[in-house]
């Protein structure tokens, strides 16, 4: 019987790799890309000694510094005459923070401490630039990804006291400004975000990306409890637009439809919306409707399960060009995505058996896509190599951070 998955994956490897490794590698001029996974099935691989792979992961984070004190992530989006988008500046440094603070040992480590110094006053001083004011422009703009984790950055730092007293000012008027930001720029009515609305930026008529509102509703619990201002109505309507996301099949739709698509069968969904499709943001959804009292125990282990059970979908599509291609229109900046986010559910798994077994299986991921220097990078751009690896030490010591907090409505006065 033929193994479907394995077609489509060598069909899309054939497609993306039919040219000669040596014009593949001619093609890739950018040194530091990302390495291509061409075997498939991806061979096995001994799990992660993560004391070792945290090392050299340090090691290579500290050596990507650019100037100025800055991490960028880089894509193939520009804006303003070719320039990379502030958002992913502002994106990828305050991730690359949160990944050089996670490992242990940071408190007592002086050239980390000096680094994550460097890249905060990079990101509160970027904050002011206008691309990353309250707005949008054209019909897709990023942004909205900076501001959603720089604010995660800032409420962790602020939440274990890590901010440098130089700083300490600067981060309690960001905190709440980030906030309000991102209230503010959530779509009406239909809710949640996105940094593609065609429809024009307040457009109602815009469906909200689900591995963007994830993450952005898990930055806005948090903040709400830390004291924050969060309105119900915010939170409520984009939790909305994920449950409408949610296919039969337990997958995640790209974009949130208008319609429910819980009752929808997968062959009936469009490429971008299939369960295999959904295999690096179907974690991070489950994780999220389960923190605001929405969630289910099943689904939720499926979707961690959807990620290891596609992860050769995923990996086909690791640091190659091109982004929407079939047969699932996976992206290669799902992937460390949706290791991290993956990583993140496995740690709600009220199984202790079963959190083990996953933990492990993590580990053996995150062994698959190790970069010769002990880096990781899904992207054929070298600079997205700090953002990568910072997702690769978020996944590898999730089980020592915090849980992400739950979400708290105020109750109605009466």
């Amino acid at each position: 019987m033929l193994d479907l998955r394995s077609v489509c994956v060598s069909a899309v490897a054939l497609a993306v790799l039919c040219a000669p490794l040596a014009a593949q590698n001619m093609r890739r001029a950018d040194p530091g890309a990302g390495r291509l996974i061409t075997e498939f099935p991806v061979p096995e691989a001994a799990p992660l000694d993560v004391a070792a792979a945290t090392e050299q992961a340090l090691v290579a984070m500290l050596a990507r510094e650019e100037e100025g004190g800055q991490w960028p992530y880089e894509g193939v989006y520009r804006e303003d005459r070719g320039a990379l988008p502030q958002g992913y500046r502002v994106g990828g440094t305050s991730i690359s923070i949160l990944g050089m603070v996670c490992a242990p040992g940071y408190r007592e480590d002086d050239a980390r401490k000096q680094a994550v110094g460097r890249a905060l006053r990079f990101v509160l001083k970027t904050l002011d630039v206008e691309r990353m004011q309250e707005g949008f422009e054209g019909g897709y703009d990023v942004r909205g990804w900076g501001h959603i984790y720089a604010l995660t950055c800032l409420l962790y730092l602020d939440e274990f006291d890590l901010v440098p007293a130089e700083v300490r000012a600067q981060v309690d008027q960001r905190i709440p400004w980030l906030t309000k930001v991102l209230v503010d720029s959530a779509i009406p009515q239909s809710g949640g975000w996105n940094y593609s609305r065609r429809r024009g930026y307040m457009s109602p008529r815009n469906r909200a990306s689900t591995f963007m509102t994830a993450p952005a509703l898990q930055a806005l619990f948090h903040a709400k409890a830390r004291g924050h201002d969060v309105p119900d109505d915010v939170v409520e309507q984009a939790l909305a637009s994920l449950e409408r996301a949610r296919s039969q099949g337990g997958g995640y739709a790209y974009g949130a439809p208008e319609d429910s698509r819980n009752e929808v069968a997968d062959d009936a969904l469009g490429m971008m919306d299939k369960t295999p499709s959904a295999a690096a943001r179907a974690a991070v959804c489950e994780t999220t409707l389960m923190l605001a009292g929405r969630g289910d125990a099943a689904r939720h282990r499926a979707a961690v399960a959807l990620f290891f059970d596609h992860w050769d979908d995923l990996a086909v599509r690791k640091s190659q060009r091109g982004t929407h291609i079939p047969p699932y229109g996976i992206a290669p900046y799902y992937f460390l995505f949706g290791h991290m986010y993956c990583a993140q559910a496995i740690e709600l798994l009220a199984d202790e058996a079963l959190r083990d077994e996953c933990r492990q299986k993590m580990r053996v991921m995150l062994a698959r896509s190790t970069e010769e220097d002990g880096s990781w990078n899904d992207r054929q751009f070298g600079r997205s190599a700090g953002y990568g690896t910072a997702m690769a030490l978020l996944a590898m010591h999730m089980p020592r951070l915090p849980r992400p907090h739950a979400w708290r409505q105020v109750p109605t006065k009466k």
